[in-house]
């Protein structure tokens, strides 16, 4: 599992796959449109599928003599789940909370240590 994770994060860290996934959100999209808001090559935006293929995020398949690139709608469940797991703590104000606790229990009531 860990090695799944490392392999999403790592293709996610890059701004320009990042960018290509939100593309795909929309619709299935032929290589060269997917290369053509950019300002690269054709051979390094078919890098960038290639690591995002690779990562699970994204499929390619041949149509004819056109390669297309399809997001995959479950990729990123599991590194979801990940990160909301830090969600469920939230950070807690203890200054807050100590003048919470003094209104509640009188200015002169000790709190407990």
């Amino acid at each position: 599992m860990r090695s799944d994770l490392d392999t999403v994060f790592s293709a996610l860290a890059d701004p320009t796959r990042r960018k290509i996934l939100v593309m795909l959100l929309e619709d299935d999209m032929a290589v060269t449109d997917v290369a053509e808001p950019f300002e690269m090559s054709l051979a390094a935006i078919s890098k960038h599928l290639t690591i995002l293929t690779r990562a699970g995020l994204i499929h390619q398949e041949k149509r004819g003599r056109v390669k297309w690139c399809k997001l995959d709608p479950d990729a990123l469940r599991e590194a979801s789940v990940w990160m909301q797991s830090f969600g469920q703590f939230e950070a807690v104000d203890l200054d807050a909370f100590e003048i919470f606790l003094e209104n509640e229990l009188g200015e002169g009531a000790s709190v407990p240590d």
